[in-house]
């Protein structure tokens, strides 16, 4: 399976495309860096292969897998704050079993405490939230994984055991993984292969 961007191009302005022609592809079971500066477009590709943007040109193609108007979404997205991600009306455990709910398995090795279930998300710390997050996106369902800085915010620790569970779940599961990160020594570290935004925009430059 692979879900791939055919010469996507979007713009926030009338003046300026923020991503002009990418192409990028990943395939299931594979993990695959996302790198460049900030403006250049990396957090907008993310929102645009899990759906939730439209390209203005080009499409986003998920073969071997039909995309459903509802339901669970098969391209899971976790963004880097995730107070923004759950609704605080919530009680935690609400908010975990919210699309599915996760083995017990999962849950004791994402490091996620039975007292944290009772809790408001304002109760928690952004380590604790985010632990949260990610497993809510591990759903049996998920064929592709895109981790927008999910750990920057958090300390050495944290990010460690969180990607450990993620790597590992995802290869059981055969589930291709987007790292978009600005720490080169965590991209070159876990990823297959790494595609650079600003090189692509500079080869397109030369090519015209």
């Amino acid at each position: 399976m692979q879900l791939k961007a055919n010469n996507v191009s979007f713009k926030y302005t009338e003046d300026r495309y923020i991503l002009e022609n990418i192409n990028f592809y990943v395939n299931s079971g594979e993990v695959v860096g996302l790198v460049a500066p900030s403006g250049f477009g990396k957090t907008t590709l993310a929102k645009i292969l899990a759906g939730y943007m439209t390209p203005e040109k080009g499409e986003v193609v998920l073969e071997g897998c039909k995309r459903k108007k509802r339901g669970y979404n098969p391209v899971q997205l976790i963004f880097q704050h995730p107070e923004k991600s759950v609704n605080p009306k919530w009680k935690m455990k609400k908010i975990i079993n919210e699309a599915f709910t996760p083995s017990k398995e999962l849950i004791e090795a994402m490091g996620i405490k039975e007292g944290w279930m009772n809790r408001w998300p304002s109760e928690l710390s952004g380590g604790e939230l985010q632990r949260f997050c990610v497993i809510r996106a591990l759903s049996p369902e998920t064929k592709f994984l895109i981790a927008d800085e999910m750990t920057t915010m958090l300390d050495a620790i944290t990010q460690a055991q969180i990607w450990n569970v993620v790597l590992d779940y995802a290869k059981k599961h055969d589930i291709g993984v987007v790292v978009i990160s600005h720490e080169k020594a965590l991209v070159e570290k876990v990823c297959d292969r790494v595609v650079d935004l600003e090189e692509f925009r500079e080869e397109k430059k030369k090519v015209v």
